[in-house]
């Protein structure tokens, strides 16, 4: 099993870091990130293209369809924008920061999974970008 190029297209963003777009191969020889694991070096695309079929399984059940579930349910606090209160129900003037900091920890749960710096879309991160 490998994953797919949208799923490794999601955990680079999720992750925090750019798209590689069209202008260069996605390969272990091209990424500009490079992670590092004690006296190991690899880059993210190399990282995530040499996980177990175990890690890759809960990297997708767990972390990249459970994060895509709280990015769209980001995108749907647009709904309530235009309603204070209907009948009992009230809107949590807090939800889109609520589902922001959800959606945000669970990305750095995942960066915690797979051992990796949260990049710089992520914010917070310490990065280590070698370029080369």
């Amino acid at each position: 099993m490998a994953l797919t190029d949208a799923q490794l297209s999601d955990a680079r963003r999720f992750l925090g870091y750019q798209a590689l777009g069209t202008t260069m191969a996605a390969n272990e020889n091209q990424d500009l990130v490079y992670v590092r694991f004690g006296m190991v070096t690899m880059s993210l695309y190399e990282r995530l293209t040499t996980l177990s079929a175990s890690e890759e399984s809960t990297l997708i059940s767990v972390y990249l369809n459970q994060i895509s579930t709280l990015e769209t349910a980001i995108l749907g606090t647009s709904d309530n924008l235009d309603t204070d209160q209907a009948a009992v129900w009230v809107h949590n003037k807090n939800e889109q920061r609520d589902r922001d900091r959800l959606f945000d920890s669970w990305r750095r749960r995942m960066c915690g999974f797979l051992g990796v710096d949260p990049g710089p879309g992520l914010g917070n991160g310490n990065v280590r970008v070698i370029r080369g």
